[in-house]
């Protein structure tokens, strides 16, 4: 029995942890840095996948541009982008002397539209951190969306309750799913749907 106690009893020399090295806590410190940095900017990115309408950031292509710009010829006064991204729709429009507004949830985007229009010199374009669904339109003569094909319904219930009677919709590459347009332009993914609710 002795023996047995004697075994049981017998331990092996603790290690004491091992102290990190300056570099090793410069390298842990480093990486955790990036690691959050990387989830601030990423973040809003991401997030729209977790949305009721899941709305990504995808630039307009110059020819989408082109289509809307061509789908407002003749139009005048205020426009607003819902859903502005960069801000591209926003800044070509009112350099052909709209008053712009564009409307975005992404905050990394929003700053971007906003030193676009510094750096360019552009004073009638605005850009506004918001969520579409409650930003209110009521006051604009023509909105452009790229929206999502199972967005489409809710939005063309918001634009038949809250847009006043001589506004233009500009619809990118989904439209309307009730209304008929009275204009289409280009063809493909660049096609734009130009709407009136008179």
């Amino acid at each position: 029995m002795n023996t047995l106690f004697e075994t049981s009893e017998q331990t092996e020399p603790r290690s004491l942890p091992k102290k990190i090295s300056p570099a090793g806590k410069f390298f842990v410190a480093i990486t955790g840095g990036v690691a959050i940095g990387l989830t601030v900017i990423c973040a809003p990115f991401i997030s729209p996948a977790f949305r009721k309408y899941c709305l990504p950031y995808i630039p307009a292509t110059d020819h989408q541009v082109k289509n809307i710009l061509a789908a407002l010829k003749g139009r005048t006064g205020t426009l607003l982008d819902l859903g502005s991204g960069d801000g591209r729709i926003v800044l070509e429009t009112a350099k052909n002397k709209f008053i712009s507004h564009g409307v975005e949830l992404n905050p990394w985007l929003v700053l971007f539209s906003k030193i676009s229009a510094l750096r360019e010199g552009i004073t009638n374009a605005k850009f506004y951190r918001r969520d579409l669904w409650k930003y209110s339109i009521h006051q604009y003569d023509n909105i452009v969306i790229f929206g999502v094909e199972q967005m489409m319904n809710d939005l063309e219930k918001k634009f038949i309750k809250e847009c006043k009677s001589s506004c233009k919709i500009i619809a990118c590459r989904f439209p309307l799913p009730n209304l008929t347009p009275i204009k289409t332009i280009g063809h493909g993914i660049d096609t734009v749907w130009v709407y009136g609710l008179k």
